[in-house]
């Protein structure tokens, strides 16, 4: 084998790849296009549309499709049509599993962001009895490394109710200027509201309370007017159940503020008291549900978990992280995204065919050249490395150019917020959310797939006989 073909290898695979002759009609096509992506965009981050929704959707519409034409076009400036095929069939299925990817990423941690805006990070509760003790609990708690505050909370489900509009909720007592270090609320109060509100009452000795912004939408209710909790029974404890004791009990409460956190589920069913107005409220004494906890690193809550149940001796207390308090919603976020991963890479499966394609027709095109080589002393490895070298080349630029793409595309729709209804998807607005090392991951399965479909090509060229190219000449 002569050393001198061998620097000639890379040069080859480029030189079967590139486009011959330019074309100006195409040329002419590609600028145009290119205005066409550009005057969308100048349109969707310039202009202020009074109407948020048809004006920007078409914009959105009308700047992917210039986007995608765009880059297609580019390509055949360069290349030869079957390669600019190729290309293009690659970028597609690399940006349809970027956006896919990065939106269900979106998913996954808007959804924790909701969870544990309202919820601590862990839950120490106690099984059956009283949890009268959670005093002498938080003090242990606090001194174990990375929790970083502690918090007594109380939980039920009542009734709210406004005029002749009644709802179910799930009211939370919660202990202001304590509970402020562990859960994020006061992020989301509306109107300059915190919640130190409910440490104090109203002058006629009326009790506050917090309402999401769509239970407050539901009961036709505002700050300042008052609605009436009612508790179906007169206590929640069936041991003291009596015939007179069985009557609904009902307290009128004062509107201090709403909270808004994009998340149906709390927007719509939870209201918040103090600790000790829902303690009153249940006539159940000094007792809790349970203590939150907030920690340094919420991916340690686990370990943290296990130390916390090891300090506390186990049973009768359990410790709940916030990962297994919400499993099934995590869980099922996961494994639709195993799913859309799996079948979006069947997209850059059916890329990688027409690489086979266009190189087996490059191949056939190119035996006399492939001949003349391996006469001049090219050996069959080298030959394979030119059709390796052209294949990895196709999926290369594709890949570069599908991860470029779907960012951008990632980027639009994050720009443009597009709205979701909370009642089906839980949350107002689609997320998106691109990371570093679920591109590299997609350009690493993406470069594997093509390199396996320049396999049968580039044996098939290593194995083509010098005789059989040079016979009719």
């Amino acid at each position: 084998m002569s050393p001198t073909l061998d620097r000639y290898e890379t040069f080859l695979a480029w030189r079967y790849l590139f486009r011959r002759r330019r074309s100006r009609a195409v040329m002419l096509q590609t600028i145009a296009v290119g205005l066409m992506a550009a005057v969308a965009l100048g349109l969707f981050l310039f202009v202020r549309w009074p109407s948020a929704s048809f004006a920007p959707t078409a914009l959105v519409v009308w700047g992917v499709a210039a986007l995608l034409l765009f880059t297609t076009y580019l390509f055949l400036n360069f290349f030869s049509v079957f390669t600019t095929v190729s290309i293009t069939g690659v970028l597609w299925g690399v940006a349809a599993l970027t956006v896919v990817l990065s939106v269900t990423s979106g998913f996954q941690e808007e959804f924790q962001t909701r969870v544990l805006g309202l919820n601590a990070h862990a839950i120490v509760m106690k099984y059956g009895l009283q949890f009268d003790e959670y005093r002498e609990v938080m003090k242990k708690v606090e001194k174990l490394p990375h929790v970083k505050a502690a918090a007594p909370f109380v939980f039920n489900e009542m009734m709210l109710a406004h005029g002749p509009s009644l709802s179910g909720v799930i009211v939370k007592g919660i202990v202001p200027g304590v509970s402020d270090r562990v859960l994020d609320l006061d992020l989301r109060l509306q109107g300059g509201v915190h919640t130190g509100v409910l440490g104090g009452a109203e002058p006629d000795g009326m009790p506050r309370i917090l309402l999401g912004s769509e239970l407050a939408r539901k009961l036709k209710v505002k700050v300042g007017e008052t609605v009436r909790m009612i508790s179906p029974l007169g206590t929640l404890d069936p041991s003291l159940f009596s015939l007179d004791e069985r009557t609904p009990k009902m307290r009128e409460f004062r509107v201090a503020g709403t909270f808004y956190f994009g998340f149906d589920e709390y927007d719509r069913r939870l209201v918040v008291v103090s600790l000790p107005q829902a303690q009153a409220f249940l006539e159940g004494g000094d007792v809790v549900t349970g203590v939150e906890l907030r920690i340094d690193d919420i991916y340690r809550s686990r370990e943290v978990a296990a130390a916390v149940d090891a300090a506390l001796d186990g049973s009768p207390y359990r410790v709940v992280d916030w990962r297994e308090l919400n499993h099934n919603l995590f869980t099922a976020l996961r494994l639709q995204k195993l799913a859309l991963a799996i079948l979006l890479t069947l997209i850059v499966l059916v890329a990688a065919f027409g690489i086979v394609a266009t190189l087996t027709m490059l191949v056939i095109d190119k035996t006399q050249e492939i001949a003349i080589l391996k006469s001049l002393g090219m050996r069959r490895a080298g030959v394979a490395r030119v059709f390796q070298t052209a294949g990895l080349t196709i999926g290369g630029l594709g890949t570069v150019a599908g991860i470029g793409v779907g960012v951008a595309i990632c980027k639009l729709v994050e720009r443009y917020g597009y709205h979701l209804d909370p009642r089906v998807y839980l949350i107002d607005r689609l997320p998106v959310q691109v990371h570093p090392g679920e591109l590299a991951l997609t350009a690493a399965v993406t470069m594997a797939i093509c390199f396996l479909a320049t396999i049968y090509p580039s044996m098939r060229a290593a194995s083509l006989p010098p005789v059989e190219g040079l016979r009719y000449e």
